[in-house]
């Protein structure tokens, strides 16, 4: 198990207005005491020079739900590692399933922007997952394995340097979600995986992402190769996002 503290993530998704961001950030965080895991929120992109203003100094840490495989250049409609960089970003989701699944990325691609991320300073939360159909086939083990190990493949010992989201596709937005057995069954897998490819793997946190909400975070944070959240549209509400912030932190 990973002995820092946990990490909670909000992930905005397509959601947000510069009114409703400004409320629901003032209302975070101002709820943040007795909070001692660590927690950011990734915002879309448009807004990350409002959040970078209104979390200065705060103990909410700014992410960005996507990074560019490309370092710049001619590819209208990305944004580059360094441009998340000039925001102060301190995470960047790549591979979210949304992702994979809408926009065709390939675990190569999720490798090579977990490659540009690392070169900016930038932490990577790489996600992985299997859908209903590869998990009623037996295969969870195989696909998070084989979608990790691209990643571990393009960045060698830097590795040590990346979180994990486990992120049962089946689980996203439906309303099911994996029970904590489950999630601790595929969470031990990735640990192990992260154990053979470095001596660091204690320092990657591994992070739940299916429909993890204030019901169930507690049970789900209790597992010991759970180390955090990435939280969907339960970071949307300000006291449901505290609750399990609070949660992570006893």
């Amino acid at each position: 198990m990973a002995m820092a503290a946990k990490l909670m993530v909000g992930n905005w998704k397509m959601n947000g207005s510069l009114a409703a961001n400004a409320s629901l950030l003032s209302d975070a965080l101002s709820g943040m005491d007795g909070v001692s895991c660590r927690a950011a929120v990734c915002v879309p992109a448009p807004y990350l020079a409002q959040a970078q203003n209104l979390l200065a100094g705060a103990a909410l840490a700014l992410g960005a739900q996507d990074v560019s495989a490309h370092e710049s250049g001619a590819y209208t409609g990305e944004v580059s590692a360094n441009m998340l960089r000039d925001f102060a970003v301190r995470y960047v989701i790549v591979g979210h399933s949304e992702r994979r699944q809408y926009h065709g990325e390939t675990d190569a691609v999720v490798a090579t922007k977990t490659q540009r991320a690392l070169a900016a300073g930038i932490t990577p939360i790489v996600c992985v997952g299997e859908s209903l159909a590869e998990r009623e086939a037996g295969q969870t083990e195989a696909v998070v394995k084989r979608q990790l190990a691209a990643v571990i493949h393009a960045n060698g010992h830097c590795i040590s340097e990346i979180v994990v989201a486990y992120e049962p596709v089946w689980a996203i937005g439906t309303g099911l979600t994996a029970t904590p057995e489950q999630a601790q069954a595929v969470h031990a897998v990735l640990r192990a995986q992260l154990q053979a490819a470095t001596a660091h793997a204690e320092r990657v946190s591994i992070l739940y992402g299916g429909s993890m909400n204030a019901a169930n975070a507690a049970s789900l944070l209790a597992q010991p190769d759970v180390d955090g959240g990435l939280i969907g549209g339960a970071s949307l509400n300000a006291p449901d996002f505290l609750s399990m912030l609070k949660a992570a932190s006893r």
